[in-house]
């Protein structure tokens, strides 16, 4: 039997910012603790990602101590932004959910506004126990996420991009690979299963914390973007085309929610529940 571990964790304090690699993280209902607890709004209230500003890749949130942040960007002052008080709520626009959220203060809406290039507000989801429901066609009732996409945790595999880096080498395009996992922006990086072998599976544990593996995950263009140059290529969408699609999905990674709560640690053993 295969030894399977937890081989890095990651969150995104903002959504869309830069990843923080952690060593250890408290898992909560709705995600990692300190995961896309705040997003970018535009003036009509949709969330704003690197779908439409790769260069986003480039800006990065500090969380510091009570949940505020430390915002840092090419050509930009650092600012430090607190947690707004809890009150007036906007209304934000998450790929169709609509999801209430507090915002930030002036000097927040300034420096986001002048490193997107429009107007743009930073939001922060101050009750994520009860603010947006997981999809119901696969989550269970009183189950909820924070900005993530869709679902707590996002799952991928080392084994699998290996894999998938041996696709784009021997593809058309063998000069975009091999990538880094950063392209996908999981939560937890598994080693030590078989390529794809994640497909197959539907509870897991990581160290004491038991997960729901609720549905694959379906890629977009931000997995293009270079996140240390904010430059976008074609792959991996390229080769997920040719040997990764599902139905209309161009699949690479697990979607997870939590069933239990607890601290995951790098390092921790993955025991294949179900």
């Amino acid at each position: 039997m295969e030894h399977v571990e937890l081989r890095s964790l990651h969150i995104h304090p903002v959504k869309a910012f830069r990843a923080v690699g952690l060593e250890e993280a408290v898992v909560e209902p709705w995600g990692l603790a300190g995961d896309r607890r705040w997003a970018l709004i535009d003036d009509g209230g949709k969330v704003v990602t690197q779908r439409r500003h790769p260069h986003l890749a480039l800006a990065a949130a500090g969380l510091l101590p009570g949940g505020g942040l430390r915002l840092s960007a090419p050509g930009q002052e650092p600012l430090t932004v607190p947690v707004p008080p809890q009150g007036t709520t906007v209304t934000v626009d998450v790929f169709g959910d609509k999801v209430e959220a507090v915002p930030a203060g002036s000097a927040a809406h300034a420096w986001c506004s002048a490193y997107v290039g429009e107007d743009t507000r930073l939001v922060h989801m101050d009750d994520p126990a009860t603010r947006r429901s997981v999809d119901p066609a696969y989550g269970r009732p009183g189950e909820t996420v924070a900005f993530a996409d869709g679902y707590p945790l996002l799952l991928t595999s080392q084994s699998s991009l290996d894999s998938l880096n041996a696709l784009i080498a021997e593809g058309d395009r063998p000069e975009e690979g091999p990538l880094p996992m950063d392209r996908f922006r999981p939560s937890a990086v598994v080693a030590g299963a078989p390529a794809w072998a994640e497909d197959g599976w539907r509870r897991i544990a990581i160290g004491e914390v038991v997960f729901r593996v609720a549905k694959p995950c379906g890629r977009c263009v931000v997995t293009t973007t270079d996140q240390t140059t904010a430059e976008r290529g074609t792959e991996p969408l390229r080769t997920l085309g040719r040997h990764r699609r599902f139905g209309s999905s161009l699949v690479f990674g697990q979607n997870l929610v939590p069933e239990s709560t607890g601290t995951l640690r790098v390092g921790d053993p993955v025991t294949i529940l179900e």
